[in-house]
């Protein structure tokens, strides 16, 4: 078996709308294509024996043991390897279970789609569960557990922390979109404008005076000392020679710590004589410049967690620990308190498991023991010298028995230290008790504090800490940080239609950012160049902080290949759908490919609008998979489904008497004249009226009102400036060059439309073969060339995809043949030496139409070919 691609989706895609994290391999099954598992003497035992938890798989018979009932009557390895990928994920501790195996298109060939948590994990499962199938129909032994180490590690190295993934998914839950920014913690909540960023518990409205704060102990202390908060005595020294008269000073029993330190390194705390702090103080070196020698207060350790100055979750935290049976040693003990199924690998479970570093063999040591002692009945062992719950501490929640006096005194720290999100810790006896009755005092004060310890305490009632933080920097009721997004899809007219609604959009004063196939624009600023229409490009817009309107062009291949760049839309467009891209990446028919333009419409939040073609029946069919309001365009106004729509009082935009028509039911609101809009050419390209109609029912259901509208229709003008490869006509002197992006059948066919409108003396066109496409499609581009072209020059991509230059233009040729042998044909591979023979050579009255997939380029040439004419230039060349 052959791995041909594996694929990560990470937003709305052709496999599932609602599950955005999903893997799609491509495998070749090769010759196992003939052999279902049934057929492979001892697989099924094999397999029952390695993965017996499979039996929890219902699989399509719909009960427990289903999965391995369809293994005994025979189903096909990829089927089995999708149900590996799964079960190999959850035994390391990433229980998630949607799974489906379809068919390529090719014979043995499947799509294996299985869901993930972390992508890195989910490639790796890929991979590894074909391995695993591998062995077990050549009859050899496997270890898992390497594999299931190994993705524990990969999802530990990739996953959001504990305490940033928990304000990420109470966001997500209020329906404010987010977007991860780097490999660490930084995330942004809500698109655009809109947009704020969290890094851990750290905010974009954190004070950076709070936080350099909280981070330099010395001026932390020093200012709750002026404020009469209780805080341990102690002293700051970077000498050595310096720590005698501190411990005089302060008295033991003390604690040492680095001034700059954080998560408990270069801590030590108990320290009863000058040898121990010495130690202490060189361990303290390691970590700061400057150590802080104070008084060791006796007592347990609590953690105040306090968000936008109200206190709102309280921990009691205890340090890793065994307790003696007087039987067992002390790694027996740990052992034993590592099975504690609530302990797991990293943040995998409620607590983690205790790790015996050098520091904890030294801390046994220092209490009189070894690992292989057996420890006292009852005896109480600390194996850590914090509590932290990374290191394998337990944390009980508090936060109803705090007294309030300690609640107050908490949060005017936050106030004074100037914290939005502050970690306070306290040491006392009794935290229900004032501390200046207990004696206790407050140790540190935490900018970015975790939030573990109180999403999921050992004992005691969770917290939701993320809440609060979210209700901060959302503090509007309803407010998502969404800005709005229109999203266009279709096979022909989706750049020229997204080109058009962004600048209705700048007209009515919208900071826009748009994507489309020919690059990225911020406003006006062309960003990024190139096919710019898949989730990367989506992204770059969404993220931007400058943007409050989006307009994104989504396109087959980016859908494909990794799924939409955004869960949800206010607005979506289906132009139309064709033949085009047919015979890649599994879509072999048109109502395959419809079902990935489909993806769009369904990702249009309730109370937005899926605005679908009527005339086209593949994309009327789409109103099926909606969960929102529905308009619909079309160029006749009496089409039966407009009418239907018109009845219920829906919104409509038509072409009728030769305006371009918005209608609310019956009501109709004439825009403009077609004729009188720049970009239907006078009203002889239909297919741009198509875009139109599309484009003013977006603006209208976005709120822009007609007058606004027919300003922007007015100053749309077609052009290579603001339609890039869209009839984009050039005058010389005694021939017309028409640029035009038309790359498939449909294309081409409603290009020829609109040409069969131009006066002209000869049609000279400039076509190419593509390399993607089948060689039927090919075909048919000749074909519709030798009917559309009274002269033919046949050019080559710079991009073969896959493809020879002989073969694609032997396509091409064939399908010219079809129609009319005797066409008059020319190849010229190159396309620059392709357009200056048919502009040398351009007869009087000329129409050259260049059908080009490198507008750029052709651009250039077309436009540095008119300067040589303007020049008196006689002969055009380089």
């Amino acid at each position: 078996m052959k791995i041909r691609e594996i694929n990560a989706m990470r937003g709305p895609n052709y496999w599932s709308v609602r599950r955005h994290k999903l893997i799609v391999m491509v495998l070749d099954l090769e010759k196992m294509e003939e052999y279902p598992s049934n057929k492979v003497p001892g697989f099924s035992e094999r397999l029952k024996e390695l993965f017996p938890s499979m039996y929890s798989h219902r699989c399509s018979v719909g009960e427990a043991g289903g999965f391995f009932q369809r293994v005994d009557e025979g189903t096909w390895m990829g089927h089995i390897i999708e149900h590996i990928a799964l079960e190999i994920q959850t035994l390391a501790g990433m229980d998630t279970g949607f799974g489906r195996t379809r068919d390529y298109g090719e014979k043995g060939v499947y799509n294996v789609v299985f869901s993930y948590m972390e992508e890195n994990v989910g490639r790796y499962a890929a991979k590894a569960s074909v391995d695993i199938c591998n062995a077990l129909i050549e009859g050899k032994d496997y270890d898992l557990e390497p594999d299931i180490q190994k993705m524990r590690e990969l999802r530990e190295a990739e996953r959001l922390g504990p305490s940033t993934g928990s304000i990420v998914e109470e966001a997500a839950s209020r329906g404010i979109p987010w977007i991860r920014l780097n490999k660490y913690s930084l995330c942004q909540l809500g698109y655009g404008a809109n947009q704020k960023r969290i890094q851990a518990t750290v905010t974009s409205e954190t004070s950076s005076i709070g936080v350099e704060l909280a981070c330099d102990k010395e001026d932390t202390k020093y200012l709750l000392e002026q404020a009469e908060i209780e805080v341990p005595r102690g002293d700051i020294i970077s000498k050595e020679s310096s720590l005698k008269e501190a411990c005089r000073y302060v008295g033991f029993p003390l604690v040492i710590k680095p001034i700059d330190g954080n998560h408990g390194r270069g801590i030590t705390v108990d320290i009863n004589t000058y040898e121990e702090a010495l130690t202490a103080f060189h361990e303290a070196k390691e970590v700061s410049r400057r150590v802080i020698v104070e008084k060791f207060i006796k007592g347990e350790d609590h953690r105040l967690l306090v968000i936008n100055n109200i206190l709102v979750a309280a921990a009691k935290r205890t340090p890793a620990h065994v307790i003696g049976d007087g039987s067992s040693t002390v790694q027996e003990l740990i052992d034993t308190v590592n099975r504690d199924p609530r302990r797991g690998y990293g943040h995998e479970n409620v607590l983690t498991q205790i790790t015996v570093n050098n520091l904890t063999k030294t801390i046994i040591e220092d209490a009189g023991y070894t690992l292989d002692a057996v420890l006292p009945k009852e005896e109480r062992l600390l194996l850590k010298d914090t509590a932290n719950l990374s290191t394998g501490g337990t944390a009980e929640d508090v936060t109803d028995i705090v007294h309030p006096a300690n609640v107050s005194m908490a949060e005017r720290i936050s106030k004074i230290i100037d914290l939005d999100i502050c970690g306070i810790d306290i040491m006392t006896d009794d935290i229900s008790k004032p501390l200046s009755e207990t004696g206790g005092a407050i140790l540190e004060v935490n900018a970015g504090p975790g939030f573990r310890m109180h999403l999921a305490p050992t004992s005691g009632l969770p917290r939701n800490v993320a809440a609060p933080v979210v209700d901060k920097l959302f503090p509007e009721q309803g407010n998502n940080g969404r800005i709005p997004i229109v999203a266009i899809t279709g096979t022909n007219g989706k750049t020229t239609t997204s080109r058009l609604m962004a600048h209705i959009a700048k007209m009515k004063g919208y900071r826009v950012g748009y994507t489309t196939s020919d690059g990225v624009y911020i406003q006006n600023r062309l960003l990024m160049t190139g096919d710019c229409t898949g989730p990367t490009s989506a992204e770059f817009v969404l993220r931007d902080p400058t943007v409050n309107f989006a307009v994104l062009e989504c396109a087959r291949g980016g859908l494909l290949r990794a799924g939409l760049g955004f869960a949800k839309c206010d607005v979506a467009i289906v132009t139309n759908v064709a033949s085009d891209h047919l015979g890649l990446k599994g879509i072999h028919t048109i109502e395959q490919l419809a079902r990935v333009k489909g993806v769009v419409p369904e990702t249009v939040l309730p109370d937005g609008y899926a605005i679908l073609n009527a005339d086209d029946d593949l994309v009327y069919e789409m109103k099926r998979g909606i969960n929102c309001n529905l308009a619909l365009f079309s160029m006749d106004e009496n089409n039966p489904r407009i009418q239907a729509l018109q009845r219920k009082g829906g919104i409509t935009a038509v072409y009728e008497n030769g305006y371009v028509t918005l209608c609310r039911g019956a009501w109709k609101m004439r825009i403009m004249k077609a004729e009188n809009i720049p970009l239907t050419y006078g009203g002889k390209a239909p297919f741009m009226i198509q875009n139109v109609l599309a484009a003013v029912i977006a603006a209208n259901v976005r709120g822009i009102s007609i007058e606004d509208m027919k300003a922007a229709l007015e100053t749309f003008i077609p052009s290579a400036a603001q339609t890039p490869g869209r009839l984009n006509l050039f005058e010389f002197k005694n021939f017309t060059v028409l640029l035009d992006y038309a790359h498939n059948p449909a294309g081409m066919r409603a290009l020829q439309k609109f040409t069969d409108n131009l006066e002209c003396s000869v049609k000279v066109g400039i076509i190419a073969g593509i390399g993607d496409r089948r060689e039927e499609d090919n075909n048919e581009m000749g074909s519709i060339a030798a009917d559309m072209f009274d002269e033919i020059i046949i050019r080559q991509d710079k991009r073969l995809r896959g493809k020879t230059e002989e073969e694609l233009i032997k396509m091409l040729d064939d399908g010219i043949k079809m129609v009319n042998p005797n066409k008059k044909t020319t190849i010229i591979p190159s396309e620059k030496d392709a357009i200056i023979h048919a502009v040398n050579n351009a007869k009087k009255g000329a129409l050259i139409i260049l059908c080009s997939d490198v507008i750029p380029d052709a651009l250039d040439l077309v436009q540095k070919l008119k300067e040589q004419e303007a020049s008196g230039e006689k002969v055009f060349s380089e």
